[in-house]
């Protein structure tokens, strides 16, 4: 992203790829199915946190390091605009996009900083955002985005993990901000 020196994108996409891991098979993961649920489609597996149900198309074990990287700045990073962020808060929406939407990273971003949660990110949200301090809207979007997975019906599976990535962010704030 030009908003960025290429340094912080490269150390942004290592945060999320050292998360995301290697390829994964699991049968008991919807997101390894082209169909987005288990036993519905093509088990295909998900590598570097790129899944066979979001892109169903590709074929996942093929996938390299290039390719999931071309796919995070295009499928999450300029659709969030991070450039319109803070350096701190952009990872942490950026994050958050790859595992929930960027619609939904902005929605809990605009929820957490208490304007209109619309998915859109204009004059009232950027004002909004300018009145908080950077650590305050991470801390903000890192408790929206635990509220938001605790109510998620796979939370007693994947709970550890999550939990596991945002102490990690909880990290990364703090280095960030």
């Amino acid at each position: 992203m030009s908003d960025f020196p290429q340094s912080q994108v490269t150390e942004w996409l290592e945060r999320i790829l050292d998360s995301e891991g290697g390829f994964t098979l699991g049968a008991a993961d919807p997101g390894n199915w082209t169909g987005g649920d288990i036993g519905v489609g093509q088990l295909r597996g998900t590598k570097y946190g790129i899944s066979a149900a979001q892109y169903p198309h590709l074929t996942i074990a093929d996938l390299d390091i290039t390719d999931a990287v071309h796919i995070y700045r295009e499928d999450y990073l300029k659709p969030i605009g991070a450039g319109r962020f803070r350096d701190g808060v952009a990872f942490q929406l950026f994050d958050l996009a790859v595992n929930s939407g960027p619609g939904r990273a902005i929605k809990l971003l605009q929820s957490a900083i208490g304007v209109s949660a619309d998915g859109v990110v204009g004059p009232i949200t950027l004002k909004k955002l300018s009145s908080i301090d950077e650590s305050d809207v991470i801390m903000l979007v890192l408790a929206a985005r635990i509220d938001f997975m605790r109510g998620l019906s796979s939370w007693t599976v994947h709970s550890r993990g999550w939990m596991g990535r945002i102490a990690d962010n909880l990290r990364y704030g703090a280095l960030d901000s």
